[in-house]
């Protein structure tokens, strides 16, 4: 028998925990991507970033404790479903806000969520509609809140996506994060300037939502989310607007 040689005594020596764990070692790297990916992209959809704000590679690195290459293939899938914006300079940044895009993501978003909440009335127990309720006074409290527009976003997306998941439809969701995906800085842009100039609280259709779905009034409660997503763009058109014939730059 031929003598093992050197490679092959330290493959016997090392037996199949060294080869597991080089296996795991991509598994591992593939996990970080992702896991940065989904943060970047749940603070996206929940509106924790500003419109216009730029993604830096380093910061982000530095804010997850992890390499830049995670977060750069993460910024790279993000602006390939444009949610992000990628510039001359190779920087990466949160689209701006412009009336074409508003009205363009209004439109699906009406049309889109409006089946969803459709197909949820029925399924809603009174449980989860209260659970509503009690989001939706978190909500309230928030606005009492100065610069706290970050919660604001945050109780928004977790009162509409409440709705969406009890529709039950597996095709729907992924559609609706893709929209809150490119229109989650609006959304908390919206919030940020919100002043109760209409006389209405900021969570008035929310709770319109609420009773038409204690009701099973599937054609209120969905009259109702055109309501509340038409007023939060509507306040950001007349920031345009208005920043439009000064020729400034929109701000939030």
């Amino acid at each position: 028998m031929r003598p093992a040689g050197t490679a092959e005594r330290t493959a016997e020596r090392a037996g199949p925990a060294a080869s597991s764990l080089s296996a795991l070692a991509p598994v591992e790297r593939r996990t970080m991507q992702q896991r940065v990916y989904d943060l970047l992209r749940g603070s996206l959809i929940e509106g924790q970033f500003e419109a216009g704000e730029m993604m830096r590679i380093q910061d982000l690195a530095a804010r997850l404790e992890t390499s830049t290459m995670p977060v750069r293939e993460a910024l790279g899938r993000l602006v390939a479903e444009q949610a992000l914006e990628a510039l001359p300079n190779r920087s990466v940044r949160v689209p701006l806000l412009t009336r074409e895009r508003l009205d363009d993501v209004a439109r699906a978003r009406i049309l889109v969520e409006g089946e969803a909440v459709r197909l949820a009335v029925p399924r809603l127990t009174g449980a989860e509609i209260e659970a509503l309720a009690a989001i939706t006074r978190d909500y309230d409290t928030a606005m009492t809140r100065p610069d706290d527009h970050g919660r604001r976003a945050a109780y928004n997306h977790a009162f509409h996506f409440a709705i969406y998941r009890a529709a039950g439809s597996k095709v729907l969701i992924p559609i609706i994060e893709s929209l809150w995906l490119q229109s989650g800085p609006f959304i908390r842009a919206s919030a940020s300037i919100y002043d109760g100039s209409d006389g209405l609280s900021a969570t008035h259709h929310h709770w319109a939502i609420i009773e038409a779905l204690r009701r099973g009034d599937g054609k209120a409660a969905t009259a109702a989310l055109k309501q509340d997503i038409d007023r939060a763009l509507d306040l950001l058109r007349m920031r345009l607007d208005a920043a439009g014939e000064s020729g400034r730059e929109p701000s939030a």
